[in-house]
């Protein structure tokens, strides 16, 4: 009996993994849930109980006010914005900048395991991890460095492809199964609860164009990490759907806003911030653009898009 259990456990495993593949491949996508039908409706109004995890894209370092130092985290990020509109009941906020898929288990200066903040009466979830997996901040200081080297260029991509493939294109897809991880554990844990994966903004110009030197890449790099970041949101999207998640696209609602843009019209700073934000980071407008996504998601009802 133990065999034949163990053998169904491994078969599940190669099940989900052969799902996971072929959606981040781009072949199939089978779109399973395995919460039960009350997860689906994840409650609305004022009776929810709200918990929000993430990283600094959800904490919102720099922005007024801050209420967690060790955690940069603002009172006026969108999970704030979001609970004040929906007048949850109860809301937990428990976004850290820095961190990864492995702060939803483990401790981060004063900042608990974050899903020790989900509980049987969590009705929503707002999750918003990977970046930091992937290596958001690496990424930018590797790219800067490099672009002296050939302004006009590519020097960066070259970097990145040195071994013969693209890293960052393997590094999204070794950080898939760290937020499937993730999104089993925030099921298993809040088993009532909607869940809605929310993606990253627009940070650098939909069109590929740049802007040296207020953002420092070369002029080849600009494309190559535009598209680097829809692969990786491509990737939550997918894995999202596999776990019967709501998926909260924040790029497109964000594009023509990027740290480019005149400090007037951006919603993401440059490296050299002239609005209280974290450099390439959202300031307040961009955390209000990302929380009017999640709520047009939670209005529109469950589902994937």
């Amino acid at each position: 009996m133990a065999h034949d259990t163990r053998r169904a456990d491994r078969a599940g495993h190669r099940r989900r993994a052969a799902v996971l593949g072929a959606a981040l491949s781009g072949c199939a996508l089978v779109a399973a849930s395995t919460t039960p039908a009350a997860a689906r409706t994840g409650g609305s109004g004022r009776d929810i109980a709200y918990v929000a995890l993430g990283d600094s894209y959800t904490s919102g370092p720099g922005i007024p006010r801050q209420v967690d130092v060790d955690c940069a985290r603002s009172d006026h990020n969108y999970p704030s914005l979001v609970a004040a509109r929906r007048r949850a009941a109860s809301f937990t906020d428990v976004s850290c900048s820095g961190a990864t898929t492995a702060q939803m288990w483990q401790a981060q200066g004063g900042n608990g395991p974050q899903l020790d903040a989900l509980d049987r009466d969590t009705d929503l979830v707002t999750v918003q991890i990977g970046g930091n997996d992937v290596g958001f901040g690496p990424i930018i200081a590797t790219c800067a460095r490099l672009a002296a080297q050939d302004p006009a260029g590519n020097p960066c991509e070259r970097s990145y492809r040195t071994s013969g493939y693209d890293e960052l294109a393997v590094a999204v897809v070794r950080t898939a199964p760290k937020v499937d991880r993730v999104l089993r554990a925030v099921h298993a844990r809040a088993p009532h609860a909607r869940v809605v994966v929310v993606g990253y903004p627009d940070l650098l110009p939909d069109d590929g164009s740049g802007c040296f030197p207020q953002v420092p890449f070369a002029a080849r790099d600009f494309p190559y990490l535009r598209d680097t970041e829809k692969r990786l949101n491509l990737m939550l999207r997918l894995v999202a759907a596999v776990n019967g998640a709501d998926y909260v696209d924040t790029y497109r609602p964000t594009v023509g806003h990027d740290m480019c843009k005149a400090p007037a019209d951006r919603w993401i700073e440059p490296l050299r911030p002239s609005s209280p934000a974290a450099p390439a980071h959202p300031n307040a407008v961009g955390e209000a653009a990302m929380a009017g996504a999640v709520l047009d998601r939670l209005d529109a009802g469950h589902g994937h898009r």
